[in-house]
């Protein structure tokens, strides 16, 4: 498990301070509520679903018990809106690395991996990739009849190579961000990596770097860096509010450098 520092320092503290979102047995009209709204988006991987995009049919028959949460989120992913939103406009390759984002919660390990979706989806079809996940062993493992899919990928997980921990940070792109709002859809994030067997660096959505910038000891620190807004002499300056942002180590020297050019002072260079 990630350290809950770890979890604010990476941006992903929501999901890391959040439990997963199920329907249990006595469930009430606000449980199904969170339960259509997490899935909704989970699946669309944070994309805004407007009101007339909605499964209605399927929100309707999970709330009168018809069909349970997995099959709600199944409906979801095998649903046209699903199918437009990631499989039309988008590389097949990319396809299959959201669809193990969105329904298993991680990032593909491998190139097997993404072999066995392709040539499953040559062979039978749409249908059938979107069913194998749900069908694995996987799947009923972590989430199971009720519980909605989230992101597991953030921890080492059991049975998983732990490259997967770096695997979801190159999908993963902050709580707020939108799979569908990248910039970089067209193309596929994994592809290179997978194919040479490598770990990728982890990218933080804050940062846009790399945490680790060499292999010595406080490389991969990061430093919180106090300072005083400086006053561009408009005004004769009473109290000097004090502000603190945090950086990564190869991004410490530049950092202190565009505050001092704006004026600013730092006063405390500290790790986080």
């Amino acid at each position: 498990m990630t350290s809950s520092m770890s979890a604010v320092q990476l941006g992903f503290e929501p999901f890391a301070s959040a439990s997963p979102v199920e329907l249990r047995a006595g469930w009430s009209d606000s449980d199904v509520k969170s339960v259509i709204a997490a899935a909704y988006r989970q699946v669309f991987g944070n994309d805004h679903i407007m009101k007339s995009e909605r499964l209605i049919s399927a929100e309707s028959q999970l709330t009168r018990g018809i069909i349970t949460v997995q099959g709600f989120v199944r409906a979801l992913a095998q649903s046209e809106l699903y199918r437009t939103k990631f499989f039309s406009s988008t590389p097949q390759v990319r396809f299959i690395e959201l669809n193990y984002k969105h329904l298993l919660g991680r990032a593909p390990i491998d190139e097997a991996e993404i072999s066995y979706h392709v040539n499953l989806y040559i062979e039978k079809g749409y249908e059938a990739e979107i069913n194998s996940y749900f069908d694995s062993l996987e799947y009923q493992e972590n989430f199971g009849e009720a519980t909605v899919p989230y992101f597991r990928g953030f921890e080492t997980l059991r049975g998983q190579k732990t490259v997967s921990f770096n695997r979801m940070f190159q999908l993963y792109r902050g709580y707020a961000n939108s799979d569908r709002a990248q910039g970089k859809n067209k193309s596929t994030w994994l592809t290179s990596d997978l194919a040479h067997n490598s770990a990728n660096a982890i990218r933080t959505p804050s940062f846009g770097k790399g945490l680790a910038g060499g292999t010595g000891g406080d490389r991969g620190q990061i430093y919180r860096v106090q300072f005083t807004q400086a006053d561009r002499g408009r005004t004769t300056q009473i109290r000097r509010s004090v502000s603190e942002c945090l950086v990564p180590y190869d991004q410490l020297t530049p950092t202190m450098q565009r505050l001092t050019q704006r004026g600013s002072r730092i006063t405390q260079v500290s790790p986080a």
